[in-house]
């Protein structure tokens, strides 16, 4: 394996403040037809269905969910007026098919807002 290939796991890894929880997400569909229009944020793709792996450190058990993020958000709009999710990711962000860390709560914080996740 070539060296710019390897991606370290911490960078993939996100963990809540005691550290009970793993979390990491694979994209697995992205909107082709959405432009992005803006050139101050760089080439970003829009995220549509995610693959949610959470690990319980504790007991070391895996759960595995997909989330239609689209439809999260559309639901969230229409429960509450407003969405906080930021769906566009940049392209530098995706490592091997994985989104990087820092950018799972900008994802994730539609479906937390409604208990689909639970912490």
């Amino acid at each position: 394996m070539a060296y710019e290939r390897f991606i370290d796991d911490r960078l993939l890894t996100s963990r809540d403040a005691l550290n009970r929880t793993q979390i990491k997400i694979k994209l697995v569909e992205i909107d082709e037809a959405a432009r992005d229009f803006s050139q101050r944020f760089g080439n970003r793709v829009l995220v549509r269905k995610i693959l949610l792996t959470m690990r319980l450190t504790q007991t070391e058990e895996i759960e595995e969910k997909e989330l239609n993020i689209e439809e999260i958000e559309q639901r969230i709009r229409k429960e509450r007026l407003f969405s906080s999710s930021n769906r566009w990711v940049a392209r530098g962000e995706i490592k091997n098919g994985y989104i990087v860390a820092s950018r799972h709560l900008d994802l994730l914080s539609d479906a937390i807002a409604l208990d689909i996740i639970a912490f």
